[in-house]
């Protein structure tokens, strides 16, 4: 029985799809398109490029790094081919956008974890070597350390074993998952070490929000945009600055920048895989079912990424770590059936 209401709830959809397509004067799209987040960008682009060479008959899909909370905007606003096919996101939606893609006609989302990256520190190859934890980051760069005043001008001043060098971090603008990432993985957790922190989370939620996660802004923390690359050009000219970006920048440009342990730990493949590197985080791709039928490739594309995600696939060569045995079968399920997700537990 829920197979035939899926199935009706599909047609339906294409209809709507098809109806969209007519009242936006465009017709249909004959291409996939996908917008989000910069750290997934690099994959979504191989993926894409892989699907072009087996898939001849179809059009190249296009890709846009819009950043995930962009990203998550345009996928959110309606059906039809004036909006996005898929939206690529280096965190999971939140209940918020589930609320708005429900509100907007996006009803029926199938939710992909495509592998897990990690929320990488580094400088440049020879430049400033710290261990770094979540407390230490924490009270370098929130703009209101525990409620107080931000005095820390060096990491010296943060904690007296590190460099007496400047404190100057290239990191992620605020539309990026991977500054979600930052605030939910490193900021967040350093912000808890102090106990009234948890008690300001009971007595007022906002009020923690805004002191365990907002950054600093007398530029000791640069906003760079949503080019990755850009940030690892940045730390390789001023070796005495850190950058934050996900593993797979680290991993290709090796060469140039060296990653910083976190609680001692390395941000390795092992590491982030067995999830004992504290900055490791799943990566996701959102699909709309009502273009299933409407925009041509795009399950082969799903099939694409299903066949590129695993063990020795060539995502892994460019840095995506596979997501556990479990979690993959899962997920290729979902690229099969077309699964809708629930939204049940999301944040």
């Amino acid at each position: 029985m829920r197979h035939i209401k899926t199935i009706g709830l599909l047609a339906i959809s294409s209809l709507a799809l098809a109806a969209c397509g007519e009242s936006a004067g465009g017709g249909t799209r004959d291409s996939i398109r996908a917008v989000g987040s910069s750290t997934v960008f690099p994959f979504a682009k191989l993926v894409a490029e892989s699907f072009a060479r087996s898939n001849p008959e179809f059009n190249s899909p296009l890709i846009e790094s819009t950043g995930t909370g962009g990203g998550m905007n345009l996928f959110c606003s309606g059906i039809g081919p004036s909006t996005p096919d898929m939206a690529n996101a280096s965190r999971r939606m939140k209940a918020s956008e589930f609320a708005t893609c429900q509100e907007n006609g996006v009803t029926d989302i199938v939710e992909l974890q495509v592998g897990l990256d990690g929320l990488a520190f580094a400088s440049a190859q020879g430049g400033i070597m710290m261990n770094l934890s979540p407390k230490i980051v924490y009270e370098a760069l929130a703009a209101s350390p525990y409620g107080g005043e931000q005095t820390n001008e060096t990491w010296s001043d943060v904690d007296p074993s590190l460099p007496n060098e400047p404190i100057f971090v290239y990191g992620p603008p605020s539309t990026s998952g991977t500054r979600d990432a930052l605030k939910e993985l490193v900021l967040e957790v350093g912000c808890k070490s102090n106990p009234e922190m948890e008690a300001l989370k009971e007595s007022d939620e906002d009020k923690y929000d805004q002191v365990c996660t907002e950054v600093r802004a007398d530029g000791k923390y640069v906003d760079q945009g949503e080019q990755d690359n850009l940030i690892v050009q940045k730390i390789e000219n001023n070796p005495r600055s850190i950058g934050i970006f996900g593993f797979s920048y680290l991993e290709e440009n090796a060469d140039k920048v060296q990653g910083l342990p976190m609680n001692g730990v390395d941000p390795t493949y092992e590491n982030i895989s067995n999830f004992s590197y504290p900055g490791a985080r799943p990566l996701f791709v959102y699909v709309k079912a009502a273009h299933r039928n409407a925009i041509p490739g795009l399950d082969a594309y799903l099939q694409e990424w299903a066949k590129s995600w695993g063990p020795g696939g060539s995502l892994s060569e460019i840095g995506l770590v596979p997501s556990p045995d479990a979690e993959r079968a899962k997920n290729e399920a979902a690229v099969n059936e077309y699964t809708p997700m629930t939204g049940e537990d999301l944040k």
